[in-house]
């Protein structure tokens, strides 16, 4: 793969190299065929764009991009940070006042958005206004035909004018200078936008993270064609620099999913080879596998071939032949998923070992991989020819990581330096200073161990850990992990509670129990529930320390809410 300093390098190299090749695949109109762009389209709209935003005065603009994932959003983000200014992504599912802080903090000149958050943005807008914020500087550009009253200018006509100012001669934003140690990328962090932080980073971050990646995970090491789907949110950092760039770099086709519910129809529709998404999505797709095995009466059969396949694994006995008999034996189980799908990646939070084995058991290729947006995200993944289900993976080719203060079992805080890296937090430079030192070296924030074979391994968050009188520290990412085992329990948060009677913290669960399996179980009243469920965790304490048992449980009704990546928000 070409050396490449600058996300421009990297649209022109994938573009002489992959040319005609389909880059994106998009819809205009749901349930629509799939429609292609080439990497030689994306490469001349992301100069036409660009051209036309320098026409238009908007050099040395912030300009945030925000709507649902779609392919004026990566042109967007190319043609801004490629030379004109900062981009500034923003998670479309944040309500209108937290769009209004964040405008202002990020102290915005341009929104490119979508459509669909035009009813945000205007009341966002309309905060700003009765607030007595000036307003008047920040112009709009919409992806789709503009409202009138937002006097927003359309992003397709100004790529059509580009075009023209182009072929007129127009050249000033292919000199535009792109310094890679620059701030070019301002991301905010998950919460609310009082305690949001802003990562800021440059073009060397991203583009060391995915050459890195690439050494690990390499889509030409897949036996058919490369197709990824676009599923996660496109601000944060995992989708855009795992999947976006990732299959930029790599010459992948990325096809844009219509939401969760059209996961496997798209799968299928585009022939997705290739997958990159969060625990919760593969979880459930586990789930669903053994849910129709126990349905059809197939279950034992195919818990005994995942076992003997895991066990043959082990020892090294699985040779290309048999992995051949291994997809046909699960043939189904393929075909489930559009009969094509070889690569699966998870991140962004830890998933449950038995998930990957029993995939990787099953014909697939699952790996696992940690980071965080304050590296660009990264951090550690699973090469996909050497893999180990419980880990997060090696560190990254050029990522140094040791493990601060380990306690007698190894576990310590993940300190980590690489060029993925930020620059540091914006405007924050007390908060820079606490996590990052002036040498380069990261504190995570996550607690975990290195195995002897270099592997890094989670066991927690630093600011969820309880720590008992006694000095115990318990994970409640462990308990939680352990509670997941039951088939009644669909979400738990475990975490740390005053103990009047003591004065110690005891260990409580606060679980979301899958109500049918329940039900099916007799489970039919609050009070039989409430057994079950505590037959359940009595079960998960014989497995673990005592001073980790869970002590007390409370019932909710509702699933937990969720950030946009789907993962638990747990206060």
């Amino acid at each position: 793969m070409p050396a490449i300093e600058n996300l421009r390098d990297m649209m022109f190299s994938s573009a002489e190299k992959y040319g005609s090749q389909a880059a994106y695949l998009y819809k205009e109109r749901l349930g629509g065929p799939y429609l292609k762009k080439t990497f030689e389209d994306f490469r001349d709209d992301v100069l036409r764009f660009g051209t036309a935003l320098m026409d238009a005065g908007f050099t040395g603009c912030r300009m945030a991009v925000i709507g649902e994932n779609r392919y004026e959003w990566i042109v967007t983000y190319f043609a801004v940070s490629c030379g004109l200014g900062i981009i500034v992504p923003l998670d479309k599912e944040l309500p209108p006042q937290e769009i209004a802080a964040l405008i202002k903090r990020a102290e915005l000149t341009g929104i490119t958005y979508s459509s669909k958050v035009a009813g945000k943005l205007r009341e966002a807008l309309n905060i700003l206004k009765d607030e007595g914020c000036d307003i008047d500087p920040i112009r709009l550009i919409s992806m789709d035909e503009p409202p009138e009253d937002l006097g927003a200018l359309h992003m397709q006509a100004m790529i059509e004018k580009g075009r023209k100012l182009r072929a007129a001669g127009t050249r000033r934003y292919d000199k535009l200078p792109i310094d890679p140690d620059e701030m070019r990328i301002l991301l905010f962090t998950s919460g609310t936008t009082g305690l949001a932080k802003g990562v800021m980073l440059c073009h060397r971050n991203l583009c060391s993270n995915v050459q890195a990646t690439a050494v690990y995970v390499a889509l030409d090491r897949l036996p058919g064609a490369k197709v990824g789907l676009s599923i996660l949110p496109m601000h944060h950092t995992y989708e855009f620099s795992a999947n976006v760039l990732g299959s930029l770099y790599q010459g992948g086709t990325l096809a844009f999913c219509e939401g969760l519910k059209h996961i496997v129809k798209n799968m299928q529709e585009a022939g997705t080879t290739y997958m990159i998404a969060v625990p919760l999505i593969f979880e459930n797709m586990h789930s669903k596998v053994w849910k129709k095995a126990e349905k059809e009466g197939k279950a034992d059969k195919l818990r005994t071939l995942v076992k003997m396949i895991r066990n043959l694994s082990k020892i090294g006995a699985i040779d290309k032949k048999l992995s051949k008999r291994t997809a046909k034996m699960f043939k189904e189980v393929h075909e489930a998923f559009g009969g094509k799908l070889e690569l699966m990646i998870a991140g962004a939070a830890p998933i449950d070992p038995d998930v990957i084995g029993d995939f990787n058991a099953m014909g697939f290729r699952m790996v696992q991989g940690y980071g965080m947006t304050e590296c660009s995200p990264i951090i550690a993944l699973n090469p996909d020819y050497a893999i180990k289900a419980a880990a997060a993976g090696l560190p990254l080719p050029g990522t140094e990581l040791y493990i601060d203060e380990p306690d007698d079992a190894g576990v310590g805080e993940i300190v980590c330096r690489s060029d993925s890296v930020m620059l540091g937090y914006y405007r924050d430079p007390e908060e820079t200073a606490k996590v990052l030192s002036p040498d380069g070296w990261l504190r995570t924030g996550d607690y975990g161990y290195v195995d002897q074979n270099g592997y890094v391994y989670i066991t927690g968050r630093k600011k969820n850990v309880i720590v008992t009188k006694n000095g115990k520290n318990v994970f409640p990412e462990e308990v939680e992990y352990y509670l997941m085992k039951s088939p009644y329990i669909k979400e738990v948060v475990v975490s740390g509670k005053n103990d009047e009677r003591t004065g110690d913290l005891t260990v409580s669960a606060e679980i979301f129990p899958d109500m049918d399996a329940a039900a099916a179980a007799g489970a039919d009243s609050p009070e039989k529930l409430h057994e079950l469920l505590k037959d359940e965790i009595e079960k998960c304490n014989d497995t673990m320390s005592s001073y980790k048992r869970v002590r007390a449980f409370t019932v909710r009704d509702t699933e937990f809410e969720k950030t946009t990546t789907r993962k638990i928000k747990r206060w």
